[in-house]
Order: C-alpha cells, then sequence, then structure tokens
C-alpha cells in the first residue's frame, strides 16, 4: 500500500549547547491511509518534533538538517509558507495536548470552529453555524449549541478536547495527528475520547499519527507502532507483535516499566493502630443567601470517614471532580472543613489556630503532583528543602545537614543541593520533592499525583523509591490518583470517590477483583489496554535502575 506520509531520513538539530546534536536523527517512518501509527517514547524522545516537523511548526532554533517528508509525493520541506497554510486543517489536522493552552480564551469555540471554516471554504455565515453545531454533535458534545456559544474556560476538560477534534476534523483531512491528546484527562474521559477517534477513523477513512507514551493506550488503538528514543527510531511493526515480542532493550524497558492493573501483593498493615482518622468530613464551596439565592453549591467533600493503619497506604481515587483533592487540602490543613474531625495516631488536629496549624504541619507534608511546578525556580535546592526545618527552629547547620543524607536517601549527588530546579530532570525533581517533605521527620505523607506528569519508566522509579522509603521510615501515604494501575502496585487500600462522597471502600485486590459498586465497576472498565498482558517482560529493568 503506498504510504500517505513518508519520512525519508529526516534530521533535526538541536541548537548548540543542548544535552544532544540531533532531535532527530535519519528518521524513516511511513503513515499508511485509514491506519493508526502510534509513536512511542519518553519525553525527549523526539516525538512531538517528528509532528512539528509534518506540519512546518518547528521552534525558533530548531532546524531541519537534511531528510525528506513526502506528502502525496510532495516534499513538505519545500513548500511554501502559503501552501504549508492551506495543508494544514485542510489536508492535515491536529489534536494538541493541551486544548486550554492551544484555544483562544478570548473567542468562543464556535467563533474558532468558524474561523477556520471561513479561511478554507466559501460556506456562508448561516452554514459555517449548522456546520459548526453539526461537528460539536458529531464529536458527542451534549447541547453543542450551547457549546459553540461557550468559551474554552466554561467547558470541561473533556469537552475542550472533543471541541479540539472537531476543530481538526471540520475540513475532513486525510490525516489526523494526536499529540497526547488524553493525558491531562480522567481515565472514563479517556476512553471515550479514545473511542471516539477510533470511531471517526474507522468510519471516514482518515489516518491517524497517534503520539503517546502510554502502552495501554497504544494496545487499545494502534494498528502499527514506532518506538523513539533520544531521536532515533529504534523499533517498527505491527502492535501485537511490539507489545507482545518486542525486540529492542529499551522497548522491552518500557513494557516493563506499565504497572499491572492486578494488584501487587502487599504488606499486612489492617492490625496496626490508626495513623490517621478521619470522621465526617465534610467541605462545601459556595453559599446562598438572601442576596445571592441562586448561587451554586458544591459539596466538594460530604461526610466522609476514613481511616489509615500506621505504615499503610491508602489511595484515593476518581475523576477530576471527584473531591480527590479538597480532602488531600483538608488533612494538609490548606483548607478549614466546615464539619469534621481529623486525629493523628489518636491525637485530634487542631486547624484553627496558628499554632496547632504548625504543629500539624511537622507531622503530615505534601508530595506535589507537578515536580517544576511546585520548586520555587529562583532558589537553590537546598533552600528550599531546609526551608521548613529552618522555619520550625532547627539550626541552619543542622537543616543542611539533614538535606545531604535526604539527598543521599532518594538517590541524588549531595552537591546537587547548589543546583537549581531546572538543572534537573522531572524524575529527579520528584526526587527532591521527596526529600523537601520527608526534611521535617513527617509521620504521614499526602501524595497528590505524584507521578502523573512522569515518564513511564522514571514513573517506576520513583514508585519503587516511595515503597523503600515508607519501609525504612515508616511512613503512612495517602495517595490521591486516577491511575488505577499506580493505584494497583502501591496501595494496601483503596477508596472510591464520587461527588465527594466514598462509595467504595476496601482491600486493593478486593475493590479491584470483586468492584461492588457500579462506578468503580465503570473506572476500572475504561483503564486503556485493560485487557493487554505483556507476556513475560523483566520488570527489574527498570524498576531496579
Amino acid at each position: 500500500m503506498t504510504a500517505l506520509l513518508s519520512l525519508h531520513n529526516l534530521t533535526i538539530d538541536l541548537p548548540a549547547g543542548g544535552d544532544r546534536v540531533h532531535a532527530l536523527a535519519g528518521v524513516n517512518l511511513e503513515v499508511r491511509p485509514g491506519e493508526v501509527l502510534c509513536v512511542v517514547g519518553e519525553s525527549g524522545s523526539g516525538k512531538s518534533l517528528t509532528a512539528a516537523a509534518v506540519l512546518g511548526l518547528l521552534p525558533d532554533g530548531v532546524g531541519v538538517a537534511g531528510g525528506r517528508i513526502d506528502w502525496n509525493g510532495e516534499d513538505l520541506l519545500a513548500a511554501s509558507p502559503e501552501r504549508l497554510r492551506k495543508l494544514r486543517g485542510k489536508e492535515i489536522g491536529m489534536i494538541f495536548q493541551e486544548p486550554m493552552t492551544a484555544l483562544n480564551p478570548l473567542h468562543t469555540i464556535g467563533d474558532q470552529i468558524g474561523e477556520l471554516l471561513r479561511a478554507h471554504t466559501r460556506l456562508g455565515r448561516r452554514d459555517i453555524q449548522e456546520k459548526t453545531i453539526a461537528l460539536l454533535a458529531s464529536v458527542h458534545i451534549a447541547s453543542p449549541a450551547a457549546a459553540a456559544r461557550a468559551y474554552p474556560h466554561q467547558l470541561s476538560g473533556g469537552q475542550r478536547q472533543r471541541a479540539m477534534i472537531a476543530m481538526a476534523l471540520a475540513l475532513e483531512p486525510r490525516l489526523l495527528i494526536a499529540d497526547e491528546p488524553t493525558t491531562a484527562l480522567d481515565v472514563t474521559t479517556q476512553a471515550q475520547i479514545l473511542q471516539l477517534i477510533h470511531d471517526l477513523q474507522r468510519r471516514r477513512g482518515t489516518a491517524v499519527l497517534f503520539i503517546t507514551h502510554d502502552f495501554g493506550v497504544v494496545a487499545d488503538i494502534a494498528d502499527r507502532v514506532a518506538v523513539m528514543q533520544k531521536g532515533v527510531l529504534v523499533e517498527t511493526g505491527p502492535a501485537a507483535t511490539v507489545l507482545n515480542h518486542p525486540r529492542h532493550a529499551y522497548t522491552r524497558a518500557l513494557i516493563a516499566a506499565v504497572p499491572p492493573l492486578q494488584p501487587a501483593s502487599r504488606k499486612r498493615t489492617a492490625d496496626q493502630p490508626a495513623a490517621l482518622t478521619i470522621t465526617g468530613l465534610s467541605k462545601t464551596y459556595g453559599k446562598r443567601s438572601w442576596l445571592k439565592p441562586d448561587a451554586r453549591v458544591t459539596h466538594a467533600v460530604n461526610n466522609v470517614s476514613l481511616s489509615l493503619p500506621a505504615g499503610s497506604t491508602l489511595g484515593i481515587v476518581g475523576e477530576s471532580g471527584s473531591g480527590k483533592s479538597t480532602l488531600a487540602r483538608n488533612v494538609l490543613g490548606l483548607l478549614l472543613p466546615d464539619a469534621g474531625e481529623i486525629t493523628v495516631f489518636g491525637e485530634p488536629v487542631d486547624l484553627k489556630t496558628a499554632a496547632g496549624r504548625r504543629r500539624h504541619a511537622a507531622q503530615v507534608q505534601m508530595v506535589f503532583q507537578d515536580p517544576y511546578g511546585s520548586l520555587n525556580p529562583r532558589r537553590r535546592v537546598g533552600d528550599i528543602v531546609t526551608q521548613g526545618p529552618i522555619a520550625h527552629g532547627q539550626p541552619r547547620a543542622a537543616a543542611w545537614q539533614k538535606a545531604r543524607e535526604l539527598f543521599d536517601l532518594v538517590g541524588l549527588a549531595p552537591d546537587a543541593l547548589e543546583r537549581y530546579p531546572h538543572e534537573f530532570s522531572g524524575g529527579q525533581r520528584q526526587r527532591i520533592g521527596l526529600a523537601r517533605a520527608l526534611a521535617m521527620d513527617p509521620k504521614i505523607l499526602v501524595a497528590d499525583e505524584p507521578v502523573s506528569a512522569l515518564d513511564v519508566s522514571v514513573q517506576a522509579q520513583v514508585l519503587a523509591l516511595l515503597a523503600r522509603l515508607q519501609d525504612q521510615l515508616q511512613l503512612t501515604i495517602l495517595f490521591i490518583t486516577h491511575d488505577l494501575r499506580v493505584a494497583a502496585q502501591v496501595c494496601d487500600q483503596i477508596a472510591v470517590m464520587k461527588s465527594g462522597q466514598v462509595v467504595e471502600m476496601g482491600d486493593s485486590s478486593e475493590v479491584f477483583n470483586h468492584a461492588a459498586h457500579p462506578y468503580t465497576q465503570a473506572l476500572l472498565a475504561a483503564v486503556p489496554g485493560r485487557h493487554w498482558t505483556p507476556e513475560a517482560v523483566e520488570r527489574e529493568l527498570v524498576v531496579n535502575s
């Protein structure tokens, strides 16, 4: 079959001073009509730059050093800017990773789709409005007319991504490039978007170049797979072959790092005293009054009661808006609950006074979701790690000595304390976040999506580190995640939250193997690649690296 898109020995140079000379080094790749080709690899592998090169959207300072990009026999590298403008959207559509940044916040969804139609068609105003609503309906947005009048911030993440897909498909392109389109979405929304792309591809015969780091997604939608590492294409082949019989060591390592959905064998902690007890906790946003009788009231946390045995890990799972993060903020004392009680090792927590909050901060610390955004870019990491202990009265010399010991504990060189956050990789920054949390000698860690921003192999390393630290330091962990594969591997117990309430709770093996609540069953059914079990992969390749 003649390829629709072909990359021939494509080489793209990085600016001087980068971690390597070439962003892409002699890449040969083709997309065939009507197929889904998944390009897989970690951050920095060159996946997104490949897509940018096809559309002529390479960033400043990054240039093509050699090769050819064929589109139906036409070399896109020699195409004029005017030709590329006509190509984008009309022949090649693009779904970006983050719709909130890709969409213009100052224009409605309808206006943005309409702009595309005005630029590439001769449709009149009324026809554009009708086609816009029809497009939004085709991607299963409820109330498409209302969505067309809405601004991006007024839609949910899933709705914004559907609107992006509608825009990408507006001109019925022959190729759709999807750059990590489901990474930031809940598991059920992710499943819906993947099914939508799959259905549209089958119905319209559109070829799809799907960029991802998630092998579960690959197992669900790919016809063929291309694996990239540091700008080099290391393996290609049919999806079933690459997933179940990978040839290259890097591919095997990536697959080895994918957490299985089956719960891991965990230590028994049920007979341990309760480290953290939450009783009848409630938090409401919004309040009606005679001035605002129609004000929206949201019960973010609604009469939640939980208990964590010492040394255990309790996973809080659920979709965005389920109340997971609000519960975490209440536990940390960052939000004052409306009702309920929190106790740590049997002692009630006083969050209403500064002294009580100060004592609580010494016992409960947090590992944040974004390892870069949570670190002050203007301060040395040593200053960041020692800030808490020094603020709580520890002498500066002792705090810095403790920081050196913690860096050794989390696998970082002590001299790294003198460097700044931008000088570290994502995995290293999360290790710094762990060191900062442990600097206060807490009894409890609250980990809010601590590995969701990391590549799969780095994720495996951080999870292994967290498990080792828990055993060494006898930590109790409240682990918040929407990734059920991760929850299965690290959690002794699972609490499932929906609309501010815990709808199901139990041992991990019981929840995963015998889910009782329909919502839990729906979450499990939506996990990408849930039916894929990679054959005989040595997980120690990644976990112990």
